[in-house]
């Protein structure tokens, strides 16, 4: 039996409400696949391709590039030619009416602080689960608003808590000396305060090498590890980035130093340049940046002394690695002990939880089931 299906606006975490039809990759007439490209979709945070649910023949485009829509309003249409075009005009129609009857204002989740011994930490709790939780640990510049298309699908099989390290986002700005055991005391104190005794760890970039230590120094208390492009691996860092991100506040010229971030640079939205440039007004954050430049990023990393770490675990480790990082160098996953997994994302860049975040998604399920 012919069907009529729709496209609707995807939902990438459970804090989307919009999103931004950029580009479309397909027109209307063309026999598409499922995970085929359909278009680029903007959120506040960066951009990313949606990819078709399901294959079959485009019938029709319903929104035009530039239009910004909620989660669940139709994008386009796909039947077979047995149906009409008359047939797709009324799907179409009476589609958009039942939408716009129905309320789509769902209340997004809201993060919460907790005082630890570092001082204040927000975090985002995603999910009610039995078993280890999942703590996300955003980079360098970032919160907890960076794995927005990673924790609500992993809140799917796991309670999870995506948190601002200090000198980041609603946190505290006291960062201390900036050195590394500053922020993985404060993730060890986090775990305390809500009495976590054991959680999986995905820590980003900076956040990798803070997921690292904690489970160096406190092994029973973490179950697995997944590492993007973690720092500390090697000697070489983007310095001119780094440099950049803290000093850099007019929106073009910081636009310029976000590329460094993403292999495609219409991935940087004008949100994602203005929220950083907001943070970066906030009393303390730049002092907070400069300190953890200066007492941790740009201090040479002993890489036998971390290779070390990696032997001494006993749980599962994977890190994964994009092709393309301009931050930190792919290489530095090279010559890493066998007991630590290594993927490696073609075409992409330092962001592979948003650039690819269907793979890293998978990744996280897999580390949940163990």
């Amino acid at each position: 039996m012919s069907q009529i299906h729709p496209i609707v606006m995807p939902k990438w975490g459970l804090a989307m409400q919009e999103g931004m039809v950029a580009t479309w990759h397909v027109a209307p007439g063309q026999t598409i696949k499922a995970g085929q490209e359909l278009c680029d979709i903007e959120t506040s945070k960066i951009a990313n391709v949606f990819e078709a649910p399901m294959e079959g023949k485009l019938r029709r485009l319903v929104a035009a590039p530039g239009a910004t829509l909620p989660v669940g309003a139709l994008l386009a249409v796909i039947a077979d030619d047995a149906i009409d075009d008359a047939a797709i005009d009324g799907f179409v129609e009476a589609f958009q009416a039942q939408f716009a009857s129905e309320s789509h204002e769902e209340a997004a989740p809201e993060p919460v602080t907790i005082t630890t011994p570092a001082g204040r930490i927000r975090y985002l709790k995603l999910g009610e689960t039995e078993g280890a939780p999942v703590i996300f640990v955003h980079g360098f510049g970032g919160d907890y608003l960076g794995w927005m298309f990673n924790q609500g699908e992993a809140a799917a099989h796991a309670t999870t808590y995506a948190l601002d390290l200090p000198g980041h986002g609603g946190s505290t700005k006291d960062v201390g000396d900036g050195s590394l055991i500053r922020l993985v005391d404060a993730v060890a104190g986090f775990m305390d305060g809500l009495a976590i005794e054991r959680a999986h760890l995905v820590g980003h970039s900076m956040g990798g090498a803070v997921a690292l230590d904690v489970a160096a120094r406190a092994p029973e208390r973490v179950a697995s590890l997944l590492l993007l492009a973690p720092a500390d691996l090697g000697p070489e860092i983007n310095r001119e980035f780094i440099e950049g991100f803290i000093k850099q506040s007019r929106p073009k010229k910081l636009r310029e130093v976000l590329e460094h971030l993403v292999v495609h640079p219409e991935q940087i939205t004008h949100e994602m340049i203005e929220e950083v440039i907001k943070f970066k007004r906030l009393d303390g954050a730049v002092a907070a940046l400069e300190k953890l430049r200066d007492g941790f990023l740009f201090v040479p990393p002993g890489v036998a002394a971390v290779h070390a770490k990696f032997r001494a675990l006993a749980c599962p480790v994977h890190v994964v690695w994009g092709s393309e990082d301009r931050i930190l160098a792919p290489g530095h996953a090279q010559g890493l002990p066998p007991n630590v997994a290594v993927t490696h994302l073609e075409g992409v860049g330092h962001l592979p939880h948003m650039e690819r975040a269907a793979e890293v998604n998978t990744l996280i399920e897999r580390m949940i089931r163990g």
